[in-house]
């Protein structure tokens, strides 16, 4: 059985294959076909509100390639969520609408809340009992979610984000929000470990010397974060060998984490190969199950 999510996110826009697999009574996931294209949504809805007609033609375009990789694989099942620039565009659920018409996929706008839940419910599956901060940086927002004995005790959506960043657009006292959420709820006479999924932290954690094969230290972000700016946008995508839509947000990206853990204290950063996309690819292996024990 193949199952695929697709993540529209403010940056670029994923899409994930994956089989089930199947090992007596334990379910996994095996990726079989993972494409990521720049859409770079966030560049217009944060300075103009909308979505541009060229915007919309080039996610149509990738959507319908998308339908098509759905259909080669013989896909069972796939559902397609937009995160904050489309839901923060004021044409965003417009734009949804024609891309069903022309492709048949139908595209949820899910809002931060959701978002967050959707990939908390693969993060949890990689953390203990000790106190983690999970930090979600993604184009236009910020997810961060307190967990304590793998409980999540608190979370909340910010209006800051890496290229949300780069355009000079974060929401007026976003900043000092996220530092007064954290200083509230973070619980500073204990351990706390950040947790930290996206494409930015996933590329800067490549990069850096590790504590093990999941984690490394704040100093290592921070030292690969100072290395990064040093170099022009050229140098970065051809003597680091960035992609180009990367190059330009990775070190805004950076500055998140580095703040978010700075305030909590977290001294330490796990980061596991998981994402939206692994959230929405559980959620509809959940539906389908569902649906077939209703037959």
């Amino acid at each position: 059985m193949k199952i695929a999510a697709i993540d529209i996110g403010s940056n670029a826009a994923r899409m994930q294959i994956s089989t089930v697999l199947h090992d007596e009574e334990v379910v996994s996931f095996k990726k079989v076909e993972y494409v990521r294209f720049p859409l770079r949504l966030g560049h217009d809805v944060f300075t103009f509100g909308a979505l541009t007609p060229e915007s919309i033609d080039r996610t149509t375009k990738l959507m319908q390639v998308y339908k098509l990789l759905i259909e080669l694989h013989e896909v069972e099942a796939y559902m397609a969520c937009a995160t904050s620039a489309m839901r923060e565009s004021g044409n965003g659920h417009e734009v949804a609408g024609h891309i069903k018409a022309v492709t048949g996929i139908p595209i949820h706008i899910i809002d931060g809340q959701k978002e967050a839940e959707l990939i908390n419910n693969v993060v949890v599956q990689a953390l203990d009992d000790r106190q983690f901060l999970h930090i979600d940086v993604g184009g236009g927002s910020t997810e961060l979610n307190l967990y304590i004995n793998r409980q999540k005790i608190n979370s909340k959506s910010f209006k800051i984000g890496s290229v949300r960043l780069l355009e000079g657009k974060e929401t007026k006292g976003a900043w000092k929000k996220m530092e007064s959420w954290i200083e509230e709820n973070v619980d500073q006479s204990r351990e706390v470990i950040a947790v930290g999924t996206g494409g930015n932290i996933s590329k800067l954690f490549n990069l850096v010397s590790k504590l093990s094969e999941t984690s490394t230290t704040l100093a290592e972000i921070k030292r690969m974060k100072e290395y990064i700016a040093g170099f022009t946008l050229d140098d970065r995508i051809n003597k680091l060998r960035l992609n180009a839509d990367r190059a330009d947000v990775i070190v805004p990206a950076a500055e998140i984490y580095i703040c978010a853990m700075e305030w909590a204290g977290a001294q330490q950063i796990v980061v596991p190969d998981l994402g939206l996309k692994d959230g929405i690819i559980q959620l509809v292996y959940e539906q389908l199950c569902k649906r077939k024990k209703r037959k």
